[in-house]
Order: structure tokens, then sequence, then C-alpha cells
């Protein structure tokens, strides 16, 4: 399988970092701490294109996944808020996994002029195409949020997508200890998503010389039902004894994929990757039933949607600039102005100084009576 043909072309002015997701954007915080995005302090001398009394679209992929309604849309709209003196405003829809719902969504919002920009993150990153022309021809921008967009974006804000791949990856081959004996099932993400293609491409760096992948499956919608289905072919393909690890390409199909081993009535669950740091993720990798997931720091991301946004929506160029020092190609454009977040792994080393350091979860909401003795052999309670 020639997996490179499937990656997003990346070009970076930096060398990648991947010791903390903090550092990796370091420019963007210093910028938001010291009241340069939103107008305050600003070297900007031209005035901005507009003031405070702005709108920002928002537009979420489905509520199956719990950080969108959780963290990202109540992150943005908060920070839209901070950054124009609680003026600006966010006018939020859901699509709950429909594309058209979401391309409506988008070009009501247009059609209506209710909007100076829209962050989106598509359901279908093809199909969204359409709409966003509409919205290039009605002078409206749009932010690619998380999932790269086709059509003309004005800006795209994610994760490093294809690194997540490779810290999944590489966390699965080192547990396993490095031996093509050690037998996987590849448990991939939704095709119509280009994220999952990039989370496959980066893992199958790290997977494909050092474990054997015994079967592999794509995921309809990033749905955990249809995970679960995937997971028990596997089982009936190759025997329960035969699974020596899952990599599994986010949270909600790590809980269908324990969730099956379980039933089956699997005496140890083998490594299990993730990605999310849902709640219920860090509480199973706690307990050791997943091994590890990926954390993103989605107040990052967020408040840097946010940052753009405002930027881009009152002209502030030297700010927009500052925050997009990557470029990214799309099937349908070039150089993209972006920034890309770091990734970081995420096990039950390092709970405390990630999801917790960071204020995510609390200790008393991960630690709930069920994981009270787990939290207690690994630090997290006394």
């Amino acid at each position: 399988m020639n997996t490179r043909n499937t990656r997003t072309r990346i070009r970076r002015f930096a060398p990648r970092r991947t010791a903390t997701v903090m550092a990796a954007s370091a420019a963007a915080l210093s910028l938001a701490s010291c009241g340069v995005v939103g107008g305050v302090g600003s070297e900007t001398k031209a005035s901005p294109a507009k003031g405070d009394d702005i709108t920002v679209g928002v537009l979420m992929p489905d509520k199956e996944t719990a950080r969108y309604e959780e963290f990202d849309y109540p992150i943005i709209k908060k920070r839209v808020a901070q950054l124009t003196n609680n003026k600006g405003t966010v006018l939020y829809a859901n699509a709950q996994k429909d594309a058209k719902t979401q391309n409506r969504q988008l070009e009501d919002m247009v059609a209506d002029k209710v909007v100076d920009i829209v962050i989106v993150d598509a359901v279908d990153s093809k199909a969204i195409a359409s709409s966003i022309k509409k919205a290039k021809a009605a002078e409206i921008p749009v932010i690619a949020y998380d999932r790269l967009a086709q059509g003309p974006i004005d800006a795209y804000i994610s994760f490093d997508n294809e690194l997540v791949g490779e810290v999944q990856g590489r966390a699965l081959v080192e547990k396993l200890g490095d031996s093509t004996a050690s037998k996987i099932i590849m448990m991939n993400g939704s095709t119509t998503d280009p994220n999952a293609a990039q989370f496959k491409a980066g893992a199958m760096e790290e997977l494909q010389d050092n474990v054997t992948i015994s079967k592999m499956y794509d995921t309809k919608d990033w749905n955990p039902a249809n995970a679960k289905v995937n997971m028990e072919k596997a089982i009936a393909a190759v025997g329960l004894d035969n699974i020596d690890g899952v990599y599994a390409a986010n949270d909600g199909i790590a809980g269908a994929v324990v969730d099956v081993l379980k039933t089956a009535g699997v005496a140890k669950v083998p490594p299990v990757t993730g990605q999310d740091a849902d709640l219920a993720a860090v509480q199973r990798v706690v307990s050791g039933d997943q091994y590890m997931t990926v954390y993103k720091s989605y107040l990052l991301e967020a408040n840097t949607a946010a940052e753009m946004a405002v930027a881009k929506v009152q002209g502030r160029s030297i700010e927009f600039d500052a925050l997009t020092r990557d470029r990214v190609d799309s099937p349908t454009q070039e150089d993209i102005p972006a920034q890309l977040v770091q990734p970081v792994a995420l096990t039950r080393e390092n709970i405390e100084d990630t999801v917790v350091g960071d204020g995510l979860y609390t200790v008393k909401q991960i630690c709930t009576a069920k994981y009270r003795a787990d939290c207690q052999e690994i630090g997290l309670l006394d």
C-alpha cells in the first residue's frame, strides 16, 4: 500500500517540534497573552476592516464526538467574546454527521448575511467545497477547522495529523516490543474525513515494517457502532488469541474495540491506541483497558481559531500572519495559511502532566469510585 499518496503536503517555517503541545504554538500564545490579537497592544497601523461588533459562524460536524460540544464550540465562543470586549457573537450550528445539512447551514449563513466569517469543521471535506465557493463569492472568509476542507478557504487550523498517526503507531510498536511477529488489527477512521487518511499514513510509517497487520478496516462516519461490527469481523477472521494489539484511530473506535474484546472473553485487553483524550478514554487508560490516547490541546486549537477569525475580520494582517506560519495544500488549493498544533501521547504515566495540568479534566472527574484504586496505583490519588 502506498500511503504517501494520501498525504496533505505541509511546509513549515520552523522544524517539527514534538516535545509538548504547548511549545508548538508559543508564538500564538504569546500574541494572545500580550493582547496583540484583538486590538489591545496591536502593532497594526491600518484601521481594522470592522470593529468589535462582529459575528463568527461556527459549524461543527457531529455531537457523538464529545469534544465538539463540550470544548471546541464553548472555547471559541468565549475567546471571541474576550477579543471583542464582549461585543462579538458566535452563531453556532451542528450538522450531526450530515454533509447536506452542513452545506445548507453554511449557505444559509452566507445568504442571510448574518456572519462576517465562518469556522467550519467539515463533515465531508469534498462536499463542503461548493458552499465554501458561495461564501467566497459573498466575500465571507472561511477558516477550515480541524479537518482540511476543499474549496477556497482562507486559513486552516488543526493538529499535525500525520504526526498524530505516527505517535499512535510508535506507541503501539514500542509497547509490543518492535517485533514483526506481533499481529494487530488496524481500525481507521472515516474515508470522508481527510484527517483519517493522514492518521493512517502516519501510523503506517511506524507499523508497516514493525508489526503484522492481520486485518484493516475503515470506520464509516467514525461511528463506534460501525467499529464494533468491524472488530467482531476481525475476531471471527483471525481468532481472539491472534490479536496482540489494535490500532484504533480515535477514542470512540477504541471504546468499541475494548467492549468487543471483553465481550469475546479476552483474558487481558491487548494494547489499544486512541485519540482525542475523551474522559471515558482517559479512564480506560487509567484502568489499563486502553494503552494510550493522543492528547491534543483543544484549548489551544479553539482559541487560535477564534484569534484567526477576529484578526481576519478586523483586517489585522500582522496578527493573522503570525498565527498562520505553516502552509498546506489541499486537492483544490495550494499554499493555504495554516497552524498545525503538535500532539502528545497520553499514557498512565503522564495524565497529571497533560489533561489534568492543562485543566481539561480534574482528578475528581477522572477518579470516580470505579477508578479510585487505579488512580491510587498511578499516583493521581493519595
